[in-house]
Order: C-alpha cells, then structure tokens, then sequence
C-alpha cells in the first residue's frame, strides 16, 4: 500500500521539491544583491497569478510555449534531441505574416490559410535536418542549432525587403480577416491558445492511440526491438521532424496573427526570439509530455509576465530576474533531464 502510495505521489512530490529548491537559490541570489525575496517572489507570483486579467495575460504567454514544448518532446518520442525549433518558429512567423499581412482572402479562409501557412514554413525548416539526418547522419543538434542561425538572419532580411509595411520595423500587420478574436479586452489572449491547445491534444492522440505514433514512441525507446518487429526507424524519426515543424510553425503563426497589439513580426524578431528554446524546457518540465506541456507552458508563462512585476515593483534587475526564472525552471527541468540521460546511458 505504501509502495502504490509513493509511486502515484511522486510525480506531484518532485516538482514540488525542484520548486522549493530553485526559490531558495533564487531568494539567496535576491539576498546577495540586497534585494528583498519576499517582495520579489510576492510580485512574481501576484504578476503571474494574482487576478483573472494577470492569468489572462499568462496564457498569453504560454500559447506558443505549449507548441514549441511539442517540437522538442516529439522528437524525444523518437529518439531525437530536435532543438530546431527556435529557427522554425522564425521562418513559420514569417510565412504566416506573408499571408495575414499582404494576401486578401475571404473571412473564415484567410486566417486559415494564414495558419496553415505558417506550419507549412515550419516543416519546410526542419525538413533539412531530417534530411541530414536520415540520408547523411548529421547529428540533429548540430544540423539545428546552424538552422537556427540561418532561419534567424533570412527572416530578418525577409521583415525588411519583403513583407515590410509603412513602419519598417515591423511586418504589414496580418489584416483584420486574419486575425484570431480576441477573447478578453484589454489583454493579449487571443483564440490562438484553443488552437495552441487542440494541437496538443491531436499529438497526444497520435502517440498514445494510433499505430504510427506507437512506432515512433518505439523507435526512441528501443530502436532494436523496432528493427526487429519491422517498424522503419528513419520513417517516425521523419514522422517526428515534421509533427515538430507543424507545432513550431503554429508557435509562429500565433505570435503574428494571434498577439495584439502589432499583429506582425517584428524586424528584430522580439516576439517570436527564445520560444524555441524556452519550449525545451518547457518540454522537460512536463516530462516530455503534450498534455503536461500544457500545465508547464502555463507555469512558465507565469514566470514570464510576473517577472516584469519584480522589475517594476521591487526593481530587482531585468537580468537577475531573467537568471532566477532560469534557475527555477532548470531545477524543474532536472529531473527529466536526468531520466533521459539514464535512459539513453543504460540503453
């Protein structure tokens, strides 16, 4: 009875310990500087959590981080450690500001078509590595993190000689019929987090209830015992690849047509930079997991918006802040972390 108990209560207790763990060393960090923790974590959570239009704008943040947290723990599915979606994210930004920005559609299609568009972007990013992958065995990590670089510069320059509007900071704002409805005034949250939220729910139905998701979660665990039964190893690593693009290319998308209030991609990439890679630990922090993605992606957020409250209130330096939601986010990232190392160590 004892044994059932601490098995069903560990997953709860280990984050709850990676937590109080990452806010001590967060409050020793705030103490060396001479800061106050108590107020600095009071403006922290109260700024991320502390009333419905705060928790309104931290789903905000979190709807592309539920996305990019997918690129990463798919591609862990299949035995891959895909960091690509930080480039993906970039180009399917771009793509989806193209469409929402300089193409008149009908209502109903043109922000279909802009979405759509935008995945599409991201897929064709991360096809690349795949194909470095599968065809010339590149490793994933190299053959992303170059990606990345270059997707970063190409959609700069595509901001400032293409898809720029009258302000050539920015990107033509996505119009109107391309623009997901805001759902509550005053904040940023736009229907994108339904959309952001549904794609979770698909890859998750895809894993855990079809026979190609099966494969791929095989493949990453055991490629031997894959070979052995006849599932096609290079097929779900390239099922993984693309299922990421789809997710970092809708990250994207959300960012221009889901995000008031420019609707568009700015020339420096300051809304879309770091999604991707954020996702990785988002992605670890819900142990690799779509569904727990989701419950991460919204801690995370709150991380996000509430940091901005320790600036303003307590005046706690933008970088200190930015190290301790680091801290606190690879204290929880640890543990997954480390049973992937353990898998892949003992394989």
């Amino acid at each position: 009875m004892l044994r059932r108990l601490s098995t069903i209560s560990r997953p709860l207790v280990d984050p709850g310990i990676a937590v109080i763990l990452g806010l001590a060393i967060g409050a020793l960090l705030m103490l060396i500087f001479g800061y106050d923790p108590i107020a600095g974590y009071y403006w922290l959570f109260r700024g991320g959590f502390g009333s419905i239009k705060d928790i309104v704008e931290t789903l905000a943040f979190a709807t592309p981080l539920m996305l990019t947290a997918v690129t990463f723990a798919v591609g862990m599915k299949a035995g891959l450690f895909n960091i690509g979606a930080e480039g993906q994210v970039y180009i399917g930004a771009a793509g989806a500001a193209a469409i929402g920005g300089w193409v008149t559609l009908p209502v109903g299609i043109h922000i279909a078509a802009a979405t759509a568009f935008g995945m599409f972007f991201g897929v064709l990013w991360a096809l690349p590595a795949a194909i470095l992958k599968l065809w010339r065995g590149v490793h994933e990590v190299i053959s992303t993190i170059m990606l990345n670089y270059v997707a970063r510069y190409l959609a700069i320059y595509l901001v400032v000689y293409w898809l720029a509007g009258p302000r050539a900071e920015v990107s033509n704002p996505a119009m109107g019929s391309a623009r997901y409805p805001l759902l509550v005034g005053g904040t940023s949250l736009t229907a994108a987090i339904f959309v952001a939220v549904a794609f979770c729910i698909v890859v998750y139905a895809f894993l855990w209830r079809t026979r190609a998701g099966y494969e791929l979660r095989l493949s990453g665990t055991n490629p031997e015992a894959a070979n052995y039964a006849g599932v096609s190893v290079r097929r779900a690593m390239l099922i993984s690849f693309i299922v990421g693009g789809l997710a970092a290319g809708l990250a994207g998308a959300t960012q221009v047509l889901g995000r008031p209030p420019t609707w568009a991609l700015f020339a420096d990439l300051g809304n879309v930079i770091e999604l991707g890679f954020y996702g990785i630990a988002v992605a670890l922090m819900g142990r690799n997991h779509p569904i727990g993605g989701i419950f991460a992606a919204i801690f995370f957020g709150g991380l996000l918006h509430g940091g901005r409250y320790m600036e303003y209130q307590v005046g706690i330096a933008s970088e200190l802040v930015t190290g301790i939601q680091g801290i606190i986010v690879i204290c929880l990232a640890v543990p997954g972390l480390w049973a992937i190392i353990r898998r892949r160590r003992f394989k």
